[in-house]
């Protein structure tokens, strides 16, 4: 399948801003189940400094903002070739992150009873696969999908006391509880082509475990199924803020509102 994506970020000060720098990881990467055909990043209020390639293989821009700006825009498109994904199977694909380093919990996936709690049921399961299947049905039953009750710095453990979420939080319990049972797992930010609508509020996120014998997983938490030829990624890490789309800091007291605008359509 053929996903043209289309995805602006605008940043907009209500003062005049001296200093801020921004990591962008919105460059999606080759891999058994993408290609990009093409794909650009363009800056207004800014430039990009440099772009590497961090230590979990994200292709990530370093962007400064032009000196006495009242908007920085960030936008990307192009287009992503996207296979069927054999139920979710990225495979044994590795990068320099080993796999111990996905059993490491993190501020935002740090266990509680919670997570413990849901981890339990891979300790039932027949095998790993099925028990991956059942934590996330079960994630999403204990934290319907709801926006306005979470929000970016919201711990894995806080969603499930507050019994509700987004894709993020959904994405950072699966990962949570996936590693108390001792499975690396990780986050993954990208796009989803939605049946329904082309233009979109933000972008999306899921996870994926280590399975022996298959690698690589993808479980889409919140839609409750695996991730298909209508799913391009972006970036993976421990948690959503390792792979946030955007992230960074500015110094200063202007007061800041963001307005983003996505289309993914085929």
């Amino acid at each position: 399948m053929q996903l043209r994506i289309t995805h602006e970020t605008r940043y907009l000060y209500d003062q005049p801003v001296d200093y801020a720098l921004q990591k962008v990881r919105l460059r999606p990467l080759d891999n058994p189940l993408q290609t990009i055909t093409d794909w650009t990043v363009e800056v207004e209020g800014g430039k990009i400094e440099t772009s590497y390639r961090d230590h979990y293989g994200n292709h990530t821009d370093l962007v400064s903002i032009t000196p006495e700006t009242h908007n920085l825009i960030i936008r990307a498109h192009g287009t992503v070739d996207t296979v069927d994904g054999a139920a979710g199977v990225l495979g044994p694909v590795y990068g320099r992150a080993p796999l111990w380093h996905f059993t490491q919990p993190t501020p935002l996936t740090a266990p509680g009873d919670g997570v413990a709690a849901l981890a339990s049921v891979l300790a039932t399961a027949t095998d790993p696969l099925t028990g991956l299947h059942d934590l996330s049905a079960a994630i999403l039953g204990a934290t319907p999908y709801q926006i306005g009750k979470t929000a970016a710095n919201t711990t894995a453990e806080t969603a499930l006391g507050i019994g509700a979420g987004v894709c993020q939080d959904h994405a950072n319990i699966f990962v949570a509880a996936a590693r108390v049972a001792g499975l690396p797992a990780r986050y993954v930010s990208g796009y989803l082509m939605m049946n329904d609508r082309i233009d979109q509020d933000a972008s999306h996120a899921w996870a994926e475990a280590h399975v022996p014998d298959l690698g690589w997983v993808g479980f889409d938490i919140s839609n409750g199924y695996a991730p298909d030829e209508r799913y391009a990624r972006i970036a993976v890490g421990r948690d959503s803020a390792d792979a946030a789309p955007i992230s960074g800091m500015r110094m200063g007291s202007a007061g800041e509102s963001l307005i983003v605008s996505l289309q993914v359509q085929q």
